[in-house]
């Protein structure tokens, strides 16, 4: 079945309506904003008050799966509505925070509601983008992923400069309340799925199709693709290059007033190249990704990311060298999260897509973990090198996955 082009505006609009779910899941990545105020005014630690966005991250990744499931059964819009919904829920409990003023308070409202309401979001952003654009499939996928990309860039200084020293922490959590209920109904309003078996006019899905004879063919259920060994080379890999980059993302900061000597603003401005490259990488990636292909994207800038970690102790003592080594760790970030829904649809299919990228996604999840080893590593061994070598070593198996990928099944 096929539809004229007259649906052209409206299907470019739902990579819009996928930034601007994951730009409302992103709130929560600005996160580190509020840490410094919440131990001023509750007395926590900084390990304490970042206990909640641990959870964020974990039951995030976490709750892909049965989103996933849950929109690729209702529906992205009716999902959508559901993280609107609980956005609401979260985020004005947590404003209740100065009258339970512990971290469990947070845990439950922020980390495990919220967390779930960022994997629904999340969930209802790749599929319909996939669908609607066969013929862009990786330029949808990365547009709709950038508004977590970016979140960093858009809501840190938001919460920072104005929200927080304006409203204080209660009310600025019920200012993102409300904004991300908007932000997500919105988005919900503006998603669909297109008609069964709608392709573009003129579209030749031969011409564009990157499957081969030893790729999975058709649309394979989540139990068909735990089975097949491409998933056992794609999952270790993304979990490996966030696992490492995370590891070291934490450490950039307080490396650059450490060890280069920069000023507490410049340091942060790495982190702030990161965030940029992260952001406005990922269209970059998936236009990328659609004329080279996925794996041979990937494979260059995983071996960019290999030398970077293993010469980053090296090399990165001055600042320009360790404001290009955060450029090009976030276009790490930006390539992988951009290219890797994209590459479980070619493997695996769209028909299912909610629920196996959910499962795909979980490899997020370690960036919970990641953050609190790589601050183990320094305070252990008193070095930041362990860490640097850790992600490269992590980043050197994920690459060698890759290669491995393209070569065995004929990938691209």
């Amino acid at each position: 079945m096929a539809i004229k082009n007259t649906y052209f505006l409206t299907r470019w609009s739902i990579p819009f309506a996928g930034f601007v779910f994951t730009l409302m899941v992103g709130t929560a990545y600005a996160y580190s904003a509020f840490i410094n105020p919440m131990g001023e005014q509750f007395g926590w630690t900084k390990a304490q008050a970042n206990i909640p966005f641990l959870v964020f991250i974990f039951m995030s990744a976490v709750m892909t799966i049965p989103a996933g499931r849950l929109q690729d059964k209702i529906g992205p819009r009716k999902t959508g509505l559901l993280a609107a919904l609980l956005f609401a829920v979260a985020y004005s409990l947590a404003s209740l925070v100065g009258s339970f003023p512990y971290t469990w308070w947070l845990v439950v409202t922020y980390g495990l509601i919220g967390g779930t309401a960022g994997g629904i979001g999340y969930a209802c952003a790749i599929p319909p983008s996939r669908k609607w654009l066969p013929d862009f499939p990786g330029l949808a996928i990365a547009l709709s992923v950038t508004g977590m990309g970016l979140s960093a860039v858009v809501w840190a200084p938001l919460k920072a400069k104005l929200l927080i020293p304006s409203y204080g922490i209660e009310q600025t959590f019920l200012i993102i309340a409300v904004i991300t209920t908007i932000g997500s109904l919105f988005a919900s309003w503006l998603t669909r799925n297109p008609p069964l078996d709608w392709v573009p006019a003129n579209f030749d899905a031969s011409k564009k199709s990157i499957n081969t004879s030893k790729m999975i063919i058709g649309d394979a259920t989540p139990k068909q693709m735990l089975k097949s060994p491409v998933f056992w080379y794609i999952w270790p890999t993304f979990t490996l290059i966030l696992f490492g980059g995370f590891v070291c993302l934490t450490l950039i900061l307080p490396y650059g007033e450490s060890v280069v000597g920069l000023p507490p603003v410049k340091a942060a401005f790495a982190l702030s190249i990161f965030a940029v490259f992260n952001g406005l990488g990922r269209p970059l990636a998936g236009y990328l990704g659609d004329r080279y292909g996925v794996l041979k994207v990937l494979s260059v800038t995983y071996l960019m990311q290999t030398i970077t970690f293993f010469l980053f102790p090296i090399l990165a003592v001055n600042l320009p060298v360790l404001y290009i080594a955060s450029a090009i760790l976030g276009w790490g970030f930006a390539a992988s999260m951009a290219l890797f829904p994209n590459q479980t649809s070619i493997a695996f299919g769209t028909k299912h897509l909610g629920i196996n990228y959910g499962i795909v996604y979980t490899a997020f999840g370690t960036g919970a973990v990641a953050s609190i080893f790589g601050s183990w590593l320094f305070d252990t061994t008193g070095s930041y090198t362990p860490a640097f070598i850790a992600g490269g070593v992590m980043a050197a198996i994920g690459l060698t996955l890759t290669v491995i990928l393209r070569k065995k099944y004929a990938f691209r």
